[in-house]
């Protein structure tokens, strides 16, 4: 299994990559779609296997993207913890709604029996 993670950076109209640690590993293209693709080739060209990738943007000129080659794990991306986030935010919410509609239960039960009793 090969991990690899490069550095992107784009200068004028061309993004270039770096590869962080043990080895040269170095590409550039004029999307970040053809900059991916030139460097799972180049992890491939070391390693065989099931290929996992994440692109993440750290600023519009920068990005960190990693390659995964000969595992099923996924690599973590931002959005897996921006999600997280999310979901953490959202359950209070949620809660507090169910809540609500419980009370409205109640609030409509004792006006049925209100009237019958």
């Amino acid at each position: 299994m090969g991990v690899y993670v490069f550095v992107c950076r784009k200068s004028g109209s061309e993004w270039s990559a770096k590869k962080t640690s043990g080895g040269e590993i170095e590409a550039s293209a004029s999307s970040t779609y053809d900059l991916q693709r030139k460097l799972v080739q180049a992890a491939l060209s070391g390693d065989s296997g099931v290929v996992s990738s994440a692109f993440n943007l750290v600023t519009p000129s920068s990005a960190v993207f990693e390659v995964i080659v000969g595992s099923i794990a996924a690599p973590a991306t931002a959005s897996s913890v921006s999600d997280g986030v999310v979901a953490a935010s959202v359950a209070p919410a949620a809660e507090e709604k169910k809540e609500e509609l419980e009370e409205s239960d109640d609030d409509n039960m004792g006006g049925i029996f209100d009237i019958f009793g």
